[in-house]
């Protein structure tokens, strides 16, 4: 009878280990859908006319960022470590990411995994048509978080927006993107998918460098219940060569109340690949 006890344990670890990579599953099943549709995509060069648009603080960037001759972002991949705090005054959990984002049919695909006092938490949040869900497990298994809404939708697509200026400033010519101009180290961006716009204004500093992206089109949710529109930054430093690009490898992402700011995320980007091809 041992023998079937051991294989019953076996059995209920086996399944549970399985359960428990759901969410991974799920994230890896649709950055294999973006590589093989934007694979298929014709590759295209970023000459002087494709940025000629752009206020001048936005094309100083570009050209310092490096994106001139080389190809349009269909899709990128990034791998981040870091930390964040799920509630003001809660402690620092160390954080590691791997995002897949897609332009064509704009998807954001970010998967974390994080440890709170020692208990694993594995995290998806997605974008897909214009439309967010976020589903955070401890151990993979007991969900915690499972926030989507209209709310969420804006919020989601501000950051989508975030990442094309941080992460993929090659993007920025995307016809979807609209600007106006502000001064010499500032400009003003709106971008509009699936029937909704959102803006922000972006701060550069006179090596071209971005420094800050803020935005009020966001929603504050603490419980994923009730939502709070605040104002939200993500100061960016640090810029260094990657993959021949010069782009920042820290940011932070602040919420600014009106008593005090709420800074929630410390991000190291520790690589970042254009048009992957895994």
């Amino acid at each position: 009878m041992k023998w079937i006890a051991v294989i019953i344990v076996i059995l209920v670890a086996f399944s549970l280990y399985y359960y428990s990579q759901h969410l991974h599953r799920e994230y890896k099943e649709e950055v294999l859908k973006g590589l093989e549709r934007t694979s298929k995509l014709e590759k295209e060069l970023i000459n002087e006319e494709d940025i000629a648009h752009l206020p001048d603080p936005v094309q100083k960037y570009l050209r310092y960022v490096g994106v001139l001759g080389k190809e349009k972002v269909k899709s990128y991949r990034v791998i981040i470590d870091g930390s964040m705090k799920t509630d003001k005054d809660k402690g620092w959990a160390n954080v590691d990411v791997w995002q897949y984002s897609f332009t064509d049919e704009v998807t954001r695909l970010f998967f974390l995994k994080m440890n709170m006092s020692g208990i694993p938490v594995v995290g998806l949040h997605a974008y897909k048509d214009a439309n967010a869900a976020m589903r955070i497990k401890v151990a993979g298994i007991f969900p915690v978080v499972d926030g989507k809404g209209e709310e969420m939708d804006q919020g989601e697509t501000v950051t989508v927006l975030n990442d094309m200026c941080i992460l993929a400033p090659a993007s920025l010519i995307d016809n979807r993107i609209k600007w106006e101009p502000v001064d010499a180290l500032a400009a003003k961006v709106s971008f509009s998918n699936g029937g909704i716009k959102v803006s922000a204004t972006l701060y550069f500093n006179e090596e071209g460098q971005l420094i800050n992206f803020v935005s009020d089109d966001r929603f504050y949710s603490p419980t994923g219940e009730t939502y709070e529109k605040v104002r939200w930054s993500t100061p960016v430093s640090n810029f260094k060569n990657i993959n021949g690009y010069n782009l920042p490898t820290y940011g932070e992402a602040v919420w600014h109340f009106p008593e005090e700011d709420f800074c929630y995320a410390r991000f190291n980007f520790k690589d970042i690949k254009y048009n992957p091809v895994e």
